[in-house]
Protein backbone atom coordinates (compact mmCIF):
# COMPACT_ATOMS: atom_id res chain seq x y z
CA UNK A 1 0.00 0.00 0.00
CA UNK A 2 1.31 3.49 -0.92
CA UNK A 3 1.20 5.56 2.29
CA UNK A 4 2.13 9.21 2.72
CA UNK A 5 3.14 10.27 6.22
CA UNK A 6 3.09 14.03 6.76
CA UNK A 7 5.23 15.26 9.65
CA UNK A 8 4.84 18.77 11.04
CA UNK A 9 6.87 20.90 13.41
CA UNK A 10 6.25 19.48 16.86
CA UNK A 11 8.43 17.69 19.39
CA UNK A 12 6.20 14.63 18.98
CA UNK A 13 7.82 14.09 15.57
CA UNK A 14 10.22 11.70 17.29
CA UNK A 15 7.29 9.31 17.86
CA UNK A 16 6.44 9.38 14.16
CA UNK A 17 9.76 7.69 13.43
CA UNK A 18 8.35 4.58 15.14
CA UNK A 19 5.08 4.92 13.21
CA UNK A 20 6.96 4.96 9.90
CA UNK A 21 9.02 1.99 11.04
CA UNK A 22 5.87 0.00 11.85
CA UNK A 23 4.37 0.82 8.46
CA UNK A 24 7.52 -0.22 6.62
CA UNK A 25 7.72 -3.45 8.63
CA UNK A 26 4.13 -4.09 7.60
CA UNK A 27 5.26 -4.17 3.97
CA UNK A 28 3.94 -0.74 2.94
CA UNK A 29 5.60 1.75 0.57
CA UNK A 30 5.97 4.76 2.85
CA UNK A 31 6.75 8.30 1.65
CA UNK A 32 7.48 10.87 4.35
CA UNK A 33 6.56 14.50 3.65
CA UNK A 34 7.93 16.70 6.43
CA UNK A 35 7.45 20.44 6.71
CA UNK A 36 10.45 22.73 6.98
CA UNK A 37 9.83 23.08 10.71
CA UNK A 38 9.56 19.30 11.13
CA UNK A 39 13.14 18.71 9.95
CA UNK A 40 14.34 20.90 12.81
CA UNK A 41 13.16 18.10 15.12
CA UNK A 42 14.00 15.02 13.00
CA UNK A 43 16.32 15.42 10.01
CA UNK A 44 15.92 14.23 6.43
CA UNK A 45 18.54 11.44 6.72
CA UNK A 46 16.50 9.78 9.47
CA UNK A 47 13.29 9.88 7.46
CA UNK A 48 15.03 8.50 4.36
CA UNK A 49 16.71 5.71 6.32
CA UNK A 50 13.52 4.66 8.08
CA UNK A 51 11.14 4.99 5.09
CA UNK A 52 13.64 3.67 2.51
CA UNK A 53 12.46 6.39 0.12
CA UNK A 54 13.88 9.82 -0.79
CA UNK A 55 12.47 12.69 1.25
CA UNK A 56 12.12 16.37 0.39
CA UNK A 57 10.21 19.34 1.75
CA UNK A 58 10.11 21.32 -1.48
CA UNK A 59 7.51 21.52 -4.25
CA UNK A 60 10.39 22.42 -6.60
CA UNK A 61 12.14 19.03 -6.40
CA UNK A 62 11.38 16.32 -8.98
CA UNK A 63 9.31 18.79 -11.02
CA UNK A 64 9.23 16.50 -14.06
CA UNK A 65 7.06 14.02 -12.12
CA UNK A 66 4.88 16.85 -10.79
CA UNK A 67 5.70 15.54 -7.32
CA UNK A 68 3.65 18.22 -5.58
CA UNK A 69 0.45 16.46 -6.72
CA UNK A 70 1.74 13.01 -7.68
CA UNK A 71 2.19 11.96 -4.06
CA UNK A 72 -1.42 12.77 -3.19
CA UNK A 73 -2.76 11.17 -6.36
CA UNK A 74 -0.81 7.95 -5.72
CA UNK A 75 -1.62 7.63 -2.02
CA UNK A 76 -3.86 4.89 -0.66
CA UNK A 77 -3.66 6.52 2.76
CA UNK A 78 -2.36 9.81 4.18
CA UNK A 79 -1.36 10.20 7.83
CA UNK A 80 -0.34 13.51 9.41
CA UNK A 81 1.48 12.95 12.70
CA UNK A 82 2.05 15.08 14.60
CA UNK A 83 -0.58 17.51 13.36
CA UNK A 84 0.12 20.88 14.96
CA UNK A 85 -2.49 23.58 15.52
CA UNK A 86 -0.96 25.51 12.63
CA UNK A 87 -1.21 22.54 10.28
CA UNK A 88 -4.82 21.83 11.25
CA UNK A 89 -5.67 25.48 10.56
CA UNK A 90 -4.00 25.32 7.14
CA UNK A 91 -5.81 22.09 6.30
CA UNK A 92 -9.17 23.60 7.28
CA UNK A 93 -8.47 26.66 5.13
CA UNK A 94 -7.21 24.57 2.20
CA UNK A 95 -3.81 26.26 2.11
CA UNK A 96 -1.12 24.63 -0.03
CA UNK A 97 2.07 26.61 0.55
CA UNK A 98 4.33 23.56 0.88
CA UNK A 99 4.64 19.97 -0.32
CA UNK A 100 2.43 18.59 2.45
CA UNK A 101 -0.31 21.11 1.69
CA UNK A 102 -0.36 20.31 -2.03
CA UNK A 103 -0.31 16.57 -1.27
CA UNK A 104 -3.33 16.89 1.00
CA UNK A 105 -5.30 18.87 -1.58
CA UNK A 106 -4.43 16.40 -4.35
CA UNK A 107 -5.45 13.22 -2.56
CA UNK A 108 -8.76 11.37 -2.49
CA UNK A 109 -7.38 8.76 -0.08
CA UNK A 110 -8.44 8.53 3.59
CA UNK A 111 -6.70 11.21 5.67
CA UNK A 112 -5.87 10.53 9.32
CA UNK A 113 -4.49 13.22 11.63
CA UNK A 114 -2.90 12.82 15.06
CA UNK A 115 -3.04 16.23 16.77
CA UNK A 116 -0.27 17.29 19.17
CA UNK A 117 -0.13 20.63 20.96
CA UNK A 118 -0.46 22.22 24.39
CA UNK A 119 -3.83 21.95 26.08
CA UNK A 120 -4.68 25.64 25.70
CA UNK A 121 -4.06 25.46 21.95
CA UNK A 122 -6.17 22.31 21.61
CA UNK A 123 -9.06 23.92 23.50
CA UNK A 124 -8.87 27.28 21.71
CA UNK A 125 -12.08 28.11 19.80
CA UNK A 126 -10.13 28.44 16.54
CA UNK A 127 -8.74 24.92 16.84
CA UNK A 128 -12.15 23.60 17.88
CA UNK A 129 -13.73 25.14 14.78
CA UNK A 130 -10.95 23.87 12.53
CA UNK A 131 -11.39 20.35 13.88
CA UNK A 132 -15.15 20.52 13.29
CA UNK A 133 -14.50 21.56 9.68
CA UNK A 134 -12.05 18.72 9.10
CA UNK A 135 -14.36 16.15 10.68
CA UNK A 136 -17.19 17.31 8.42
CA UNK A 137 -14.93 16.67 5.44
CA UNK A 138 -14.26 13.12 6.55
CA UNK A 139 -10.82 13.55 8.09
CA UNK A 140 -10.26 10.93 10.79
CA UNK A 141 -8.78 12.08 14.08
CA UNK A 142 -6.69 9.99 16.47
CA UNK A 143 -6.23 11.59 19.87
CA UNK A 144 -4.91 13.70 21.31
CA UNK A 145 -4.36 11.78 24.53
CA UNK A 146 -4.14 13.27 27.99
CA UNK A 147 -0.78 13.16 29.71
CA UNK A 148 2.50 14.94 30.33
CA UNK A 149 3.38 17.57 27.73
CA UNK A 150 6.58 19.42 26.88
CA UNK A 151 7.62 21.89 29.57
CA UNK A 152 6.02 20.00 32.44
CA UNK A 153 2.40 20.77 31.54
CA UNK A 154 -0.18 18.03 31.65
CA UNK A 155 -3.56 17.61 29.97
CA UNK A 156 -5.12 16.75 26.62
CA UNK A 157 -2.77 17.46 23.71
CA UNK A 158 -0.29 14.60 23.80
CA UNK A 159 0.06 12.79 20.45
CA UNK A 160 -1.35 9.27 20.54
CA UNK A 161 1.08 6.38 20.52
CA UNK A 162 2.26 5.08 17.13
CA UNK A 163 0.50 1.74 17.59
CA UNK A 164 -2.85 3.45 18.17
CA UNK A 165 -2.41 5.69 15.13
CA UNK A 166 -1.44 2.67 13.02
CA UNK A 167 -4.55 0.75 14.06
CA UNK A 168 -6.98 3.55 13.25
CA UNK A 169 -5.24 4.50 10.01
CA UNK A 170 -5.16 0.99 8.55
CA UNK A 171 -8.79 0.51 9.57
CA UNK A 172 -9.79 3.39 7.28
CA UNK A 173 -8.38 1.53 4.28
CA UNK A 174 -9.98 -1.72 5.46
CA UNK A 175 -13.35 0.05 5.65
CA UNK A 176 -13.05 1.44 2.13
CA UNK A 177 -11.74 -1.79 0.68
CA UNK A 178 -14.21 -4.29 2.13
CA UNK A 179 -15.94 -4.76 -1.21
CA UNK A 180 -19.58 -5.29 -2.03
CA UNK A 181 -19.89 -8.30 0.28
CA UNK A 182 -19.88 -6.06 3.36
CA UNK A 183 -21.14 -2.78 1.96
CA UNK A 184 -24.28 -1.81 3.91
CA UNK A 185 -24.88 -5.43 4.93
CA UNK A 186 -26.10 -4.19 8.34
CA UNK A 187 -28.45 -1.58 6.87
CA UNK A 188 -31.73 -1.42 8.69
CA UNK A 189 -30.35 -2.83 11.94
CA UNK A 190 -30.46 -0.85 15.16
CA UNK A 191 -27.38 -1.61 17.22
CA UNK A 192 -26.33 -0.81 20.79
CA UNK A 193 -22.66 -1.17 21.72
CA UNK A 194 -20.93 -0.50 25.04
CA UNK A 195 -17.25 0.40 25.33
CA UNK A 196 -14.66 1.52 27.85
CA UNK A 197 -14.25 0.82 31.53
CA UNK A 198 -16.64 1.75 34.33
CA UNK A 199 -15.44 3.66 37.38
CA UNK A 200 -16.88 3.00 40.84
CA UNK A 201 -16.32 5.94 43.22
CA UNK A 202 -14.62 5.49 46.57
CA UNK A 203 -14.83 9.17 47.47
CA UNK A 204 -15.00 12.41 45.44
CA UNK A 205 -11.37 11.87 44.35
CA UNK A 206 -10.75 8.14 43.97
CA UNK A 207 -12.41 5.26 42.17
CA UNK A 208 -12.10 1.57 41.36
CA UNK A 209 -11.42 1.21 37.64
CA UNK A 210 -9.73 -0.93 35.03
CA UNK A 211 -7.30 -0.61 32.12
CA UNK A 212 -9.79 -0.78 29.27
CA UNK A 213 -9.15 1.92 26.66
CA UNK A 214 -12.49 1.34 24.93
CA UNK A 215 -10.81 0.93 21.52
CA UNK A 216 -12.28 -2.51 20.80
CA UNK A 217 -15.83 -1.46 21.63
CA UNK A 218 -15.51 1.72 19.59
CA UNK A 219 -14.12 -0.32 16.68
CA UNK A 220 -17.22 -2.53 16.93
CA UNK A 221 -19.49 0.52 16.86
CA UNK A 222 -17.71 2.17 13.92
CA UNK A 223 -17.65 -1.09 11.94
CA UNK A 224 -21.41 -1.41 12.40
CA UNK A 225 -21.97 2.20 11.29
CA UNK A 226 -19.73 1.75 8.25
CA UNK A 227 -21.79 -1.28 7.29
CA UNK A 228 -25.07 0.63 7.45
CA UNK A 229 -26.37 0.14 10.99
CA UNK A 230 -27.89 2.81 13.19
CA UNK A 231 -25.67 2.80 16.29
CA UNK A 232 -25.98 3.84 19.92
CA UNK A 233 -22.56 3.80 21.61
CA UNK A 234 -22.67 3.66 25.40
CA UNK A 235 -19.24 4.90 26.43
CA UNK A 236 -17.92 4.38 29.94
CA UNK A 237 -14.49 5.89 30.65
CA UNK A 238 -12.90 6.55 27.25
CA UNK A 239 -10.41 9.33 26.49
CA UNK A 240 -11.89 12.08 24.32
CA UNK A 241 -9.28 11.41 21.65
CA UNK A 242 -10.24 7.74 21.40
CA UNK A 243 -13.90 8.73 21.15
CA UNK A 244 -13.41 11.61 18.69
CA UNK A 245 -14.32 9.81 15.46
CA UNK A 246 -17.43 8.16 16.91
CA UNK A 247 -18.59 11.46 18.43
CA UNK A 248 -18.35 13.16 15.03
CA UNK A 249 -20.38 10.53 13.19
CA UNK A 250 -24.03 11.37 12.46
CA UNK A 251 -24.85 7.64 12.38
CA UNK A 252 -23.47 7.04 15.90
CA UNK A 253 -25.23 8.43 18.97
CA UNK A 254 -22.84 8.54 21.93
CA UNK A 255 -24.12 8.24 25.50
CA UNK A 256 -21.53 8.81 28.25
CA UNK A 257 -21.76 6.87 31.52
CA UNK A 258 -19.55 6.44 34.57
CA UNK A 259 -20.54 3.59 36.83
CA UNK A 260 -21.78 0.07 36.21
CA UNK A 261 -25.25 1.07 37.40
CA UNK A 262 -25.37 3.96 34.92
CA UNK A 263 -24.20 1.68 32.13
CA UNK A 264 -26.83 -0.91 33.02
CA UNK A 265 -29.56 1.74 32.91
CA UNK A 266 -28.52 3.14 29.53
CA UNK A 267 -27.96 -0.33 28.06
CA UNK A 268 -31.45 -1.39 29.09
CA UNK A 269 -32.94 1.72 27.47
CA UNK A 270 -30.98 1.19 24.24
CA UNK A 271 -31.85 -2.51 24.17
CA UNK A 272 -35.57 -1.73 24.08
CA UNK A 273 -35.30 -0.81 20.40
CA UNK A 274 -32.04 -2.54 19.40
CA UNK A 275 -31.87 -5.53 17.09
CA UNK A 276 -28.33 -6.31 18.27
CA UNK A 277 -26.67 -5.50 21.59
CA UNK A 278 -22.88 -5.86 21.94
CA UNK A 279 -21.57 -5.48 25.48
CA UNK A 280 -17.87 -4.79 24.94
CA UNK A 281 -17.38 -2.53 27.97
CA UNK A 282 -15.27 -3.68 30.91
CA UNK A 283 -17.84 -3.46 33.69
CA UNK A 284 -16.75 -3.47 37.33
CA UNK A 285 -17.91 -6.57 39.20
CA UNK A 286 -17.94 -4.72 42.53
CA UNK A 287 -18.62 -1.27 43.92
CA UNK A 288 -17.90 0.35 47.27
CA UNK A 289 -20.69 -0.29 49.78
CA UNK A 290 -20.49 3.21 51.21
CA UNK A 291 -19.05 6.06 49.15
CA UNK A 292 -17.44 8.68 51.35
CA UNK A 293 -18.78 12.22 50.79
CA UNK A 294 -15.31 13.57 51.64
CA UNK A 295 -11.86 12.52 50.50
CA UNK A 296 -10.50 9.72 52.65
CA UNK A 297 -7.27 10.94 54.21
CA UNK A 298 -4.47 9.44 56.25
CA UNK A 299 -5.82 11.39 59.22
CA UNK A 300 -9.09 9.47 58.94
CA UNK A 301 -7.20 6.15 59.06
CA UNK A 302 -4.90 6.43 62.08
CA UNK A 303 -4.21 2.70 61.96
CA UNK A 304 -2.21 3.10 58.76
CA UNK A 305 -4.69 1.65 56.29
CA UNK A 306 -8.19 1.78 54.86
CA UNK A 307 -10.57 -1.15 54.52
CA UNK A 308 -13.17 -0.96 51.77
CA UNK A 309 -16.34 -3.02 51.90
CA UNK A 310 -17.28 -4.06 48.36
CA UNK A 311 -20.65 -5.28 47.16
CA UNK A 312 -21.40 -7.04 43.90
CA UNK A 313 -22.82 -5.08 40.99
CA UNK A 314 -25.73 -6.46 39.02
CA UNK A 315 -24.72 -8.58 36.02
CA UNK A 316 -25.51 -6.22 33.13
CA UNK A 317 -25.17 -8.83 30.38
CA UNK A 318 -27.28 -11.42 32.20
CA UNK A 319 -29.95 -8.78 32.78
CA UNK A 320 -30.10 -7.93 29.09
CA UNK A 321 -30.34 -11.62 28.20
CA UNK A 322 -33.20 -12.10 30.67
CA UNK A 323 -35.12 -9.20 29.08
CA UNK A 324 -34.28 -10.19 25.51
CA UNK A 325 -37.02 -9.78 22.90
CA UNK A 326 -37.74 -12.29 20.15
CA UNK A 327 -35.37 -11.72 17.25
CA UNK A 328 -32.86 -9.77 19.32
CA UNK A 329 -29.20 -10.86 19.26
CA UNK A 330 -27.00 -10.27 22.30
CA UNK A 331 -23.22 -10.46 22.23
CA UNK A 332 -21.04 -10.40 25.33
CA UNK A 333 -17.34 -9.90 25.88
CA UNK A 334 -15.28 -11.71 28.49
CA UNK A 335 -11.75 -10.65 29.39
CA UNK A 336 -10.05 -13.55 31.15
CA UNK A 337 -6.73 -14.44 32.77
CA UNK A 338 -6.81 -18.26 32.97
CA UNK A 339 -5.34 -19.71 36.13
CA UNK A 340 -2.73 -22.46 36.11
CA UNK A 341 -4.15 -25.75 34.89
CA UNK A 342 -7.06 -24.27 32.95
CA UNK A 343 -7.50 -22.87 29.47
CA UNK A 344 -9.10 -19.75 28.09
CA UNK A 345 -11.69 -21.95 26.39
CA UNK A 346 -12.67 -23.63 29.67
CA UNK A 347 -13.22 -20.30 31.38
CA UNK A 348 -15.09 -18.98 28.38
CA UNK A 349 -17.46 -21.94 28.24
CA UNK A 350 -18.33 -21.62 31.91
CA UNK A 351 -19.10 -17.95 31.43
CA UNK A 352 -21.09 -18.62 28.24
CA UNK A 353 -23.28 -21.11 30.12
CA UNK A 354 -23.79 -18.63 32.95
CA UNK A 355 -24.53 -15.57 30.80
CA UNK A 356 -26.78 -17.06 28.11
CA UNK A 357 -25.77 -14.63 25.34
CA UNK A 358 -26.07 -15.64 21.69
CA UNK A 359 -22.34 -15.07 21.23
CA UNK A 360 -19.56 -14.58 23.76
CA UNK A 361 -16.27 -13.05 22.58
CA UNK A 362 -13.55 -14.25 24.93
CA UNK A 363 -10.13 -12.65 24.95
CA UNK A 364 -7.13 -13.31 27.13
CA UNK A 365 -5.84 -10.24 28.91
CA UNK A 366 -2.81 -9.54 31.04
CA UNK A 367 -0.13 -6.98 31.67
CA UNK A 368 0.66 -6.79 27.96
CA UNK A 369 -2.36 -8.45 26.33
CA UNK A 370 -5.81 -7.24 25.30
CA UNK A 371 -6.00 -3.89 27.09
CA UNK A 372 -4.20 -0.80 25.73
CA UNK A 373 -2.84 -2.63 22.68
CA UNK A 374 -3.40 -2.06 18.95
CA UNK A 375 -4.31 -5.69 18.23
CA UNK A 376 -6.61 -8.27 19.75
CA UNK A 377 -7.45 -11.95 19.45
CA UNK A 378 -10.84 -13.47 20.32
CA UNK A 379 -12.38 -16.88 20.74
CA UNK A 380 -16.06 -16.50 19.84
CA UNK A 381 -18.43 -19.02 21.42
CA UNK A 382 -22.10 -19.60 20.66
CA UNK A 383 -24.75 -20.14 23.35
CA UNK A 384 -23.79 -23.83 23.56
CA UNK A 385 -20.12 -23.07 24.09
CA UNK A 386 -19.08 -24.13 20.59
CA UNK A 387 -16.22 -22.17 19.03
CA UNK A 388 -17.59 -20.37 15.98
CA UNK A 389 -14.59 -18.17 15.11
CA UNK A 390 -11.13 -17.14 16.33
CA UNK A 391 -10.52 -13.71 14.75
CA UNK A 392 -7.28 -11.83 15.35
CA UNK A 393 -5.57 -8.72 13.99
CA UNK A 394 -6.23 -5.03 14.48
CA UNK A 395 -9.22 -4.23 16.62
CA UNK A 396 -11.09 -3.03 13.54
CA UNK A 397 -10.39 -6.35 11.76
CA UNK A 398 -11.62 -8.20 14.83
CA UNK A 399 -14.73 -5.99 14.93
CA UNK A 400 -15.64 -6.77 11.32
CA UNK A 401 -15.11 -10.49 11.91
CA UNK A 402 -17.43 -10.28 14.91
CA UNK A 403 -20.15 -8.62 12.81
CA UNK A 404 -19.77 -11.40 10.25
CA UNK A 405 -20.54 -13.88 13.06
CA UNK A 406 -23.53 -11.81 14.19
CA UNK A 407 -24.96 -11.86 10.66
CA UNK A 408 -24.46 -15.61 10.46
CA UNK A 409 -26.09 -16.15 13.85
CA UNK A 410 -29.11 -14.05 12.94
CA UNK A 411 -29.48 -15.85 9.60
CA UNK A 412 -29.53 -19.23 11.35
CA UNK A 413 -32.16 -18.01 13.83
CA UNK A 414 -34.65 -17.11 11.08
Amino acid sequence: MFIVVGVTGGIAAYKTVQLVRLLVKGGHDVHVVPTQDAVRFVGLPTWEAISRNPVTTSVHDDVARVRHVALGQSADLVIVAPATANTLAKMAAGLADDLLGTTLLATTAPVVVAPAMHTEMWRHPATTQNMATLLERGVVVVGPDSGELTGGDSGPGRMSEPEAILEVALAQVDARGMGDARTADLAGLRVAVSAGGTREPIDPVRFIGNRSSGRQGIAVALAAADRGAEVVLIAAHVDDGVLAEASARPDVRVVRVGTAAELAHEAALAAESADVVVMAAAVADYRVAEVSPLKRTKDSAPGGGITLDLIENDDVLAGLVAARRDGQTIVGFAAETPAAGETLLERGRRKAARKGADLLAVNEVGWSKGFETAENALVVLDAAGVVTATPSGTKREVADALWDMVRETRAKAK
